[in-house]
Order: structure tokens, then sequence, then C-alpha cells
């Protein structure tokens, strides 16, 4: 294993779980010090060590910016953020509550937003990468997934505007866009047979494991994307290609 991150001061969000778990291990891997950050963690300090888990509430922006405070106390400074952290649930447009659809652009969507200005702001100067998971559902309109492939496509959007906004503090910003993903998330959102619709519509027949996310997540974060910024990367084994149709 190579360590293309070597020194880097890392957060990833949802970092214990799913994709965000497998992306902080390969960051760690690379030579990089992680905070992964996520509700599960029960530290409210940083520990030493190459990952350190950190509870924090990502919709809350006090607790946010304590997060990134405690980063800078620690490392002095933040090279690189991965907005991993969501929550997602499949519904029919017309059943879909009012109050599903605030929960879930709260966290996917707003969530984004809040970590992604606490961490630009604390890259101001020194320049990093932030790359923000979004989904194919962001970039498709899937079957049941009003509530979050609106937060999915806020999100591809949002980051598009900051890799503008932010160009000129040498801050770049890309979009993971992943498909069908093995995660405990996933495990709950599908059922067998919209699983099996997703197998059938996936060109390369299988769901991705999370570790496949890591490796496009540590190139957007590393030097060989130095010119890479706004861009969306499909990591879907070709879903988008095909799409998922209404039954």
């Amino acid at each position: 294993m190579g360590a293309r991150l070597s020194g880097k001061i890392a957060l990833v969000t949802g970092g214990l779980s799913g994709i965000g778990a497998a992306i902080a291990q390969r960051f760690v891997e690379e030579g990089a010090s992680v905070v992964a950050a996520d509700l599960a963690a029960e530290a409210t300090s940083l520990a030493d060590g190459p990952l350190a888990p950190y509870r924090a509430d990502i919709s809350n922006p006090e607790s946010v910016q304590a997060l990134v405070d405690a980063i800078l106390a620690r490392h002095g400074r933040l090279d690189c953020v991965v907005n991993s952290a969501g929550i997602g649930k499949d519904v029919p447009f017309l059943d879909t509550s009012l109050e599903l659809f605030d929960r879930i652009v709260a966290v996917n969507l707003r969530g984004t937003f809040i970590v992604g200005q606490a961490a630009a702001r604390a890259m101001r100067g020194t320049g990093g990468a932030i790359v923000n998971i979004a989904s194919v559902s962001g970039v498709a309109g899937n079957v049941g997934r009003s509530a979050y492939g609106a937060s999915k496509g806020g999100v591809v959007l949002l980051s598009k505007v900051m890799a503008v906004d932010l160009a000129a503090d040498g801050i770049r910003v890309n979009v993971l866009a992943p498909g069908p993903v093995d995660t405990p998330l996933v495990a709950e959102m599908h059922s067998a047979e919209i699983r099996g619709r997703w197998v059938e519509r996936t060109p390369l027949r299988r769901y991705a494991q999370p570790e496949e996310m890591a490796g496009a997540a540590v190139f957007l974060c590393s030097g060989d994307a130095s010119y890479i910024t706004g861009h969306v990367l499909a990591v879907d084994g070709g879903f988008l290609g095909a799409g998922l149709p209404a039954a």
C-alpha cells in the first residue's frame, strides 16, 4: 500500500460505518491522521492515534464547529474532508411525509453544507480537498427516492457552487456518487426485490463493496487530482448508463 495522503489531516463524517468507515481506514493506510466523526462514537475529545473517533451531529452547527475546533487545536490544520454521513429511506412520493423529507434533507444536504462551511473556513490560507458523498440517486430519478434523491441532488449542485466559490482559496471540492453498495444503510433500504432490480440494471451485475468507494475518495483527496474540482465521479458499476425504472 502506498502513502498518497502521507502527513495529511483528514475528517471523515459517518466514519464508523459503511462507506465512511472504509474511507477512514483506507486514509489511515495511505498515511493520513483521521478523525472519524459519527453519532455512534462515544468520544467527545480527540484521542491519540491515526484514527480518532469523535461524537458529532453534522446537522447541528455548534457540534460541527466544536469538532473542527478540536481538530485545529490538536493538529493545527485540516487538509481533507469527506462528507459521508447520511440517512435514507425508500418511500413512494405520495407516501413520503413532510417530516421524513425534512429529516433526510437536514442530514444529507444541510449537514453537508454545515460541515463544508466549517471545514472551508479552517482550510482558508492553506488549501485542501473536500469530497461530498452523493449518490446516483442524486443524478437519476430512481423510484421511491423523492426525499433521498432531492437531498443528494442538492449535494451535487451545492458541491459545484462550493468548487467555484472556494477555488481562489485553493480548496478543491468534488462529488463521489456511489451506485448500489453493500452497507448497513442500503441493507435497510433495499428489499430482496429492489436488490434484484439494482443488480439487473447495473452492467457489472453486483453491488460494490465500501472499500471500492474508498479508493476513489483517496484519489480525489490526493495530489493526483490536483487539477480536478467541481467534478462528479460516479462509482456505480455502469449504472448511470442504464437507470432504474419504476415497476
